[in-house]
C-alpha cells in the first residue's frame, strides 16, 4: 500500500530528524531565563514541538521498513498518533490555563500548538485505521497529514525562536 513512497518519507523523515537537533539550539536561548517560566514554557510550547518532529520521524521510519505488513505499520502509525494527540490536548489545557502574573499568550498560540495538531492527529488515527483497513485512500491522507503536521512543527519552531531569541538578548 506504501509502495513507492519511499522518498517522500525519507525526505520528510529526515527534515524532521534535523529540526529535532536544531530544538536544542532553541533550547540554549532559555539559558539565563526564570527556571519556572522556562519550564512551563519548555513544556507547553517546545515540547508539543518536538512530540511532531519525533511524530513525523517515527511514522516515516516504520513506513520505511522493508516487508513490515500494513497492520504493524497502521498501528505503530496509530499508537504514535495517539501520543501526539494526548500532547496536543495537554498543550491546549496548559496554554488556556491562566497564570498569574506571567505575560498572556498570544491568540494563536491555542490553535497552533493545540488545536490544529490535534486535528491533525485525529486524522492521522483516521488514516492508520483506513491504513489497518486497507482503504485506498489512506496513503495520501497518512503522506498529507504528516507533511502539514511537519509543516506546523515548522511554523512552531520559528514562532518559538522568534520570540526567545530577542527576549534572551534583553534579559542579564
Amino acid at each position: 500500500m506504501l509502495q513507492g513512497w519511499d522518498n517522500f518519507y525519507f525526505l520528510i523523515g529526515s527534515a524532521a530528524a534535523g529540526l529535532i537537533g536544531l530544538l536544542f539550539v532553541v533550547v540554549t536561548l532559555t539559558a539565563g531565563s526564570e527556571r519556572s517560566q522556562a519550564l512551563r514554557g519548555a513544556s507547553l510550547y517546545l515540547t508539543p514541538t518536538a512530540v511532531h518532529f519525533a511524530v513525523v520521524l517515527s511514522i516515516s521510519a516504520v513506513t520505511l521498513m522493508p516487508r513490515l505488513a500494513a497492520s504493524t505499520t497502521a498501528a505503530v502509525s496509530g499508537f504514535a498518533a495517539l501520543v501526539g494527540l494526548a500532547n496536543a490536548i495537554r498543550a491546549c489545557v496548559g496554554i488556556r490555563r491562566p497564570r498569574p502574573g506571567a505575560e498572556p499568550p498570544h491568540w494563536s498560540d491555542f490553535w497552533l500548538y493545540g488545536v490544529v495538531p490535534a486535528a491533525i492527529y485525529l486524522g492521522l488515527c483516521v488514516a492508520s485505521a483506513g491504513l489497518w483497513a486497507g482503504a485506498n485512500w489512506a496513503a495520501n491522507a497518512m503522506a498529507a497529514l504528516l507533511l502539514l503536521l511537519l509543516l506546523i512543527a515548522i511554523n512552531n519552531a520559528w514562532d518559538l525562536v522568534t520570540w526567545i531569541a530577542p527576549k534572551a538578548k534583553r534579559d542579564p
